[in-house]
């Protein structure tokens, strides 16, 4: 069993500075990757509001400056999923990956959010062949075609305006009859010739022998139902926090959030959270890296007053 003094959970801008902090105080941190290098930040198409980039820049882009800013300090990264922890005895930590089996000193959970599902019919099945969650992997497979949005915040029209330099059409399906999304998102969606808006509508069921071939939708205020033919469907309706791996081990919210202090500090002494896993209202890039830099200042400062 490897023996650290400090472990982050996850790759995403919380972890990435979790780690870069935890690295400029000597504590040599092991960052474990994830089944996604980078989070969800990796695979977002374009990121406008992270200061200091006023050109903005692509996701992946800031996730690789931010990981050799973290391994300039000495931070250690390597790609592996953890499977289990064990919290409850306190520190050391056991943190079990596919791999390995760790002891931490410290830990920094940095684990995110996956984006929620539908849950009707077709949805499941049709994943990868027409059924989407993420417009910038696959955007490029849908060249010349139809394909519908699901969602009506922030991210529904950040992929929705990606999808229209392939898609023929981008129809955004909204089960209210106006979008949540910022004032500048939303005036670019509306602008643009290619996106039209499909009010007070829920998705009933996608349609596919193979593939997607349409979606069956409801209004909500009418009741009435139609039959939409489309290539595609992305959906963007929110995020769930990934903590199975915490449950009755680490205090949560009712949706399933950590619980932190003001310091970062999550039920259990010695363990740290930081970004969207302890975080259901700001969700940003740069919140992420504040709360990432917290919890690496935090556990570094808790493990000299331990010792």
């Amino acid at each position: 069993m490897e023996r650290e003094k400090v472990i982050v959970i996850g790759s995403g801008p919380a972890g990435l500075t979790a780690a870069m902090y935890a690295a400029r105080a000597r504590l040599e941190p092991l960052l474990i990757s994830g089944n996604q290098l980078g989070g969800q930040i990796s695979i977002t198409y374009e990121v406008e509001n992270y200061p200091g980039f006023p050109q903005g820049l692509a996701g992946p882009e800031l996730v690789e400056l931010m990981q050799k800013q973290a391994e300039r300090f000495g931070a250690r990264l390597i790609v592996d999923e953890v499977t289990q922890v064990s919290l409850k005895d306190g520190s050391p930590f056991m943190v079990k990956t596919f791999s390995q089996e760790y002891q931490a000193e410290g830990l920094v959970i940095a684990t995110g959010a996956s984006p929620n599902r539908l849950g009707i019919p077709g949805e499941e099945a049709l994943i990868g062949r027409g059924v989407s969650f993420c417009a910038t992997c696959d955007g490029f497979f849908f060249r010349d075609k139809d394909v519908v949005v699901v969602g009506g915040g922030d991210s529904a029209m950040e992929e929705g305006l990606f999808l229209t330099r392939f898609a023929n059409r981008v129809r955004v399906i909204h089960r209210r009859g106006e979008l949540r999304a910022g004032e500048t998102l939303k005036r670019r969606a509306m602008e643009n010739e290619k996106m039209s808006f499909v009010w007070d509508t829920v998705l009933e069921e996608i349609v596919g022998n193979g593939k997607v071939q349409a979606v069956r939708t409801r209004n909500v205020k009418s009741d009435t139902t139609e039959e939409l033919q489309t290539d595609g469907v992305f959906i963007f309706i929110g995020h769930f926090p990934n903590t199975d791996l915490f449950k009755g081990q680490l205090a949560m919210d009712p949706m399933g959030y950590l619980v932190t202090d003001g310091r970062a500090m999550t039920s259990v002494p010695g363990v740290f959270a930081a970004g969207e896993v302890q975080d259901p209202v700001y969700r940003q890039v740069a919140t992420s890296v504040g709360q990432g830099a917290a919890a690496g200042m935090m556990v570094e400062r808790w493990l000299v007053d331990r010792e």
